[in-house]
């Protein structure tokens, strides 16, 4: 089965390349959308075997991985490895994470950061905690994190699946119709380098956790 890479970047030019170069080891096509940075993010990539997607202005996310998702879809692949550009996640855990997906069937799986949520702070812990349980009340998935953007996506899953939300809601909202249309989602214990990506993420622990909750209740 053929499998990419897809990142999402805003100006992550502090990170950008150490994630890229650790994933071109793993010898998978490496996709990275630079969602409309203004720093130097897309210019250290010039010389890297990568396929670079660029927004012109700063989109969300959300909207980053719907052109990637896009892209990867046109390019005849069979499953997408999201990971995050700020370096939180252990990219050595990406094989893994394939096998797992595969040999259970899943539509989505998700690397689950569940031993490391008392690193977590405010909002970030409580919503995660509340989306597993609203997602298992609803859904029956037994998944431990819910905010992970460190996930395996199957081609299915992403061509069944209309999406909508442009921000971090978009992680959410796939999930939710993925279940809809008939697919499984799980998730696999993978620590993350960095349990708590505070210091470079650009989520917005109110907006987006206000964004996520009602993404969750429009698809319900």
């Amino acid at each position: 089965m053929a499998i990419c890479i897809l990142i999402p970047a805003y100006n992550a030019e502090k990170t950008i390349l150490a994630v890229v170069r650790e994933c071109l080891e793993h010898g998978l096509p490496v996709a990275v959308v630079d969602d409309g940075s203004t720093d130097e993010t897309a210019d250290l990539l010039a010389y890297l075997p990568v396929t670079l997607l660029r927004h012109r202005m700063n989109l969300g996310k959300g909207a980053a991985l719907k052109t990637g998702f896009a892209w990867a879809i046109e390019s005849g692949f069979d499953g997408v490895v999201t990971i995050d550009a700020d370096g939180q996640h252990d990219v050595s855990a990406i094989p893994l994470l394939i096998d797992s997906a595969q040999s259970a069937k899943r539509g989505i799986q998700i690397a689950s950061r569940n031993s490391q949520f008392e690193q977590m702070g405010g909002l970030r812990k409580f919503w995660n905690r509340i989306g597993v349980w609203c997602i298992w009340k609803r859904t029956g998935f037994e998944i431990t994190d819910s905010q992970s953007g460190f996930r395996y996506y199957s081609s299915e899953v992403l061509k069944n699946s209309a999406l909508k939300s442009n921000g971090y809601a978009l992680e959410m909202e796939i999930m939710l119709k993925a279940w809809k249309k008939g697919f499984t989602v799980g998730s696999l214990p993978i620590a993350a380098r960095v349990a708590d990506g505070r210091a470079t993420s650009h989520y917005r622990p109110i907006n987006d956790t206000f964004n996520i909750s009602m993404t969750f209740l429009r698809n319900m």
